[in-house]
């Protein structure tokens, strides 16, 4: 009897591990709906399961079900308070409930936000997610309820101990954030140097183009390029172009070569690139070739407004 019950134990628990590891390749698909099913009939099975628990909690997150997914990563922490990353998850739903609703409404949800962030933080001193989280808290946050510049660089400070290039970008996002554009540039700039990863070439790139500095912004594309090597940028160099009238030679090659070498991981489809030609033929009064491209552009994505309002505007020319 005892070898029979043992056996009936290794394939339950043989059966709930595969179900999952097929719950976990369905989030990685995107299949967010099919594993919350399959989620929420195991727990039935396995109501103290944190691994369970947390995948269903990833689930409902996936899908901005945000009072499910709170509700599963509350649970987590009261099966283990010592887990950092069960009060950075809860925190992090809270925190987007807090988004979704009125401004009103989100007040009562803040402190709690706030707390489960810091008690993240206090129980792993390495934890650099419930940092950003804190540093982008404190700076959005109004000073009447709790926002602060100077524990949001604290928290930037301690992202600097464990990660420079964390550290840098933090404190660029604040500076950038406070309206002080040279102290974001400069660190933004060291986070190029330290990491330059594309994420630290795109906050420089957004820092310039908010900043309308678009020769700025073209320059650090091209730097961006010559490291990385990704067509995508052969775009987002062509858009600035575009975008703002500048370089505009250099803009209609780069946006030639994005077309050339398209492929579905570029992510910006090819009707984009059409109309940034259009806008720099219509610069450059070619109303035919205008219309080519404008004309493509509709062709492959027809119920977008600026693409027509773009083609009557090379009409009038």
């Amino acid at each position: 009897m005892k070898a029979f019950y043992l056996f009936f134990l290794i394939v339950t628990v043989g059966f709930s591990q595969s179900k999952l590891v097929e719950a976990k390749k369905l989030i990685d698909n995107k299949s967010f709906s099919k594993a919350q099913n399959l989620l929420e009939a195991e727990i039935k099975n396995q109501p103290n399961n944190a691994e369970v628990i947390e995948l269903l909690g990833d689930a409902y997150g996936h899908q901005k079900k945000w009072d499910e997914a709170i509700e599963q990563y509350e649970k987590l922490t009261k099966i283990d308070a010592k887990e950092a990353n069960y009060f950075y998850k809860y925190g992090g739903a809270l925190g987007m409930k807090a988004l979704s609703i009125s401004k009103i409404a989100a007040l009562g949800i803040i402190g709690d936000v706030k707390e489960a962030f810091l008690k993240a933080a206090a129980l792993d001193a390495t934890h650099i997610e419930a940092r950003w989280a804190l540093v982008e808290l404190y700076m959005q946050l109004p000073g009447l309820i709790g926002g602060s510049k100077s524990k949001s660089l604290k928290y930037a400070n301690e992202l600097q101990n464990l990660s420079k290039v964390d550290g840098y970008l933090a404190k660029g996002y604040i500076y950038e954030y406070d309206d002080e554009p040279d102290l974001a540039e400069k660190y933004y700039l060291l986070a190029i140097k330290e990491g330059g990863s594309l994420t630290c070439f795109d906050k420089l790139t957004n820092l310039y183009e908010t900043n309308n500095q678009p020769e700025k912004a073209v320059s650090n594309l091209e730097q961006a390029h010559a490291k990385h090597h990704r067509n995508a940028l052969h775009y987002q160099i062509g858009k600035v172009c575009a975008e703002y009238n500048v370089q505009i030679e250099k803009g209609e090659k780069c946006l030639l070569l994005y077309l050339d070498n398209y492929s579905a991981k570029d992510g910006v489809p090819k009707a984009w690139a059409n109309y940034r030609l259009a806008q720099i033929k219509k610069y450059q009064n070619e109303k035919k070739t205008a219309l080519k491209y404008i004309n493509l552009a509709i062709a492959e994505l027809p119920k977008i407004d600026v693409f027509q309002e773009e083609r009557k505007a090379i009409l009038a020319l």
